[in-house]
C-alpha cells in the first residue's frame, strides 16, 4: 500500500496569512482617504512579501505535494492514472484561469476598455503559472531553480527593453502589454519563479514526510527542510538587501523579489517548526487561518464586495477600528459557513471535485471506447 502523506496545517496556515493580508491591504487601499494613503505604503512595503508572492509560493508548495501524492496513488490503483491526473491539472488550471478573466471582466467594464480584461491580479498569475510549470514538475529540483532564477535575470533586460515600446501598436508594443501591463501588479515574469520555487520546496516537504521512521523523519525534517531553508532564505534576505540598499523595498524588482523569496522561505521554516515541535499533533483545525485558506477562493472573489462600504472615508487612526471587526466577522462567518456547508462553499474545492469528476468520466469513456 503508498503511504499518502498527511496534509499540513503550516500551508493552510501560510496560505490563510497571504489571503488575511489581501483582505486587510484591500481595505486599507479602498477606505482611506487620499491624504492618509501614507499609512497603507508603509505597511505594504513590508507585509507585502507574503501577498501575492506568498501566495504564489505556497500554491506551488501545495501543487507539488498534491502533484506527487497523485503519481504515488495511480502507482497503487486500477482505476487511477498519469493521463487522469494531467486532466485533473489541466482542468483545474482552465478554471482558475476563466474565473481570472471573469474576475478581470468587471474591471474591463468599470474602465470601459475591453483590454483590461488581461489584467495581471494574482488569479491570473496562478493560472498562467499553473499551467508553465506543468512541463516542470517532472524534471530535477535543481534545473528549476536554475529556470526560475534565469527568468528573474532574463525578465529585468527584457523589461528594459520593452518598455520603450509601451503603447504602440508593434510586435514589441503587443509583446509589452501582453507581459507587462499592471506591471504594478503580479506579472507572470516576475511571479511565476516564487511558484516554481515553491515546487522545490513543496517536493522536499513531500519527500521528507514519506519517510515512516518517525526519528528518521525528524533528521531529515530538520537536515534537509527547516535547517537549509532557514539559512539559504537569511542568504536570500542579505544579499537582496545589500544588492540594492535602501531601495531592495521598491516592489516588482529584482532585489526586492530576492528579498520577498527569502522571507517567505524562513517563514515556511519557522511554520514547519512550530507545527511539529511546539504544537504537535492536533485533529482540530487550531487557528482561524485555515478557514482563510480553505476558503481562499472564495474569499478572493467576493471580498470586493466591501469596496464601497467607506471608500475614501477613513483616517490613519479611526480605521483601524473598522478594519478589525471586519476582520472578526468575516472570520466568524467562514466559520459557520465551515460548520454548515462545509467544501460546498469553497471555489476550490469545488474546482477539485469537478476536475476529479471530468477526469473519472474522460477515463471511462477512453476505456469503452477500446474495449
Amino acid at each position: 500500500m503508498v503511504l499518502m502523506m498527511k496534509r499540513l496545517k503550516s500551508i493552510d496556515t501560510f496560505r490563510g496569512l497571504s489571503m488575511l493580508w489581501m483582505l486587510v491591504a484591500h481595505l486599507l487601499h479602498w477606505w482611506l482617504k487620499p491624504e492618509d494613503l501614507w499609512i497603507y505604503d508603509i505597511i505594504w512595503a513590508i507585509f507585502d512579501v507574503i501577498g501575492a508572492a506568498g501566495f504564489l509560493f505556497i500554491a506551488g508548495v501545495s501543487t507539488a505535494i498534491s502533484f506527487r501524492n497523485r503519481y504515488y496513488k495511480a502507482e497503487s490503483s486500477d482505476n487511477y492514472n498519469s493521463h487522469m491526473i494531467k486532466v485533473e491539472y489541466m482542468f483545474r488550471a482552465f478554471c482558475i484561469l476563466l474565473l481570472a478573466l471573469v474576475y478581470n471582466s468587471f474591471l474591463a467594464i468599470a474602465t470601459r476598455n475591453p483590454l483590461f480584461i488581461w489584467t495581471w491580479f494574482v488569479l491570473l498569475t496562478a493560472a498562467i503559472s499553473l499551467y508553465m510549470a506543468w512541463p516542470l514538475l517532472k524534471t530535477s529540483k535543481l534545473l528549476r531553480i536554475f529556470i526560475g532564477a534565469i527568468i528573474w535575470i532574463l525578465n529585468q533586460y527584457l523589461l528594459a527593453f520593452l518598455t520603450v515600446y509601451k503603447g504602440q501598436l508593434n510586435i514589441y508594443g503587443i509583446l509589452y502589454y501582453i507581459l507587462y501591463h499592471t506591471i504594478e501588479l503580479d506579472p507572470i515574469l516576475s511571479f511565476f519563479p516564487f511558484f516554481l520555487f515553491g515546487t522545490v520546496v513543496g517536493e522536499v516537504v513531500f519527500e521528507v514526510y514519506r519517510i515512516e521512521n518517525q526519528n528518521y523523519r525528524i533528521s531529515a525534517l530538520k537536515n534537509k527542510l527547516i535547517f537549509p531553508l532557514f539559512i539559504i532564505g537569511a542568504i536570500l534576505i542579505i544579499f537582496g538587501i545589500l544588492f540594492e540598499f535602501p531601495t531592495f523595498i521598491q516592489h516588482r524588482t529584482l532585489p526586492w523579489m530576492i528579498y520577498s523569496l527569502g522571507v517567505e522561505l524562513i517563514f515556511f521554516s519557522i511554520l514547519i517548526s512550530a507545527e511539529e515541535f511546539l504544537i504537535g499533533e492536533t485533529k482540530r483545525n487550531y487557528n482561524f487561518l485555515y478557514f482563510f485558506s480553505y476558503y481562499s477562493l472564495t474569499i478572493y472573489l467576493s471580498h470586493n464586495l466591501l469596496y464601497f462600504l467607506f471608500l475614501y472615508q477613513l483616517n490613519a487612526f479611526n480605521i483601524w477600528f473598522y478594519i478589525l471587526p471586519t476582520i472578526i466577522i468575516t472570520s466568524l462567518v467562514l466559520r459557520v459557513i465551515y460548520k454548515k456547508l462545509g467544501r460546498k462553499a469553497s471555489v476550490k474545492q469545488t474546482i477539485g471535485r469537478l476536475a476529479s469528476g471530468l477526469a473519472i468520466v474522460i477515463e471511462e469513456k477512453k476505456r469503452n471506447k477500446y474495449n
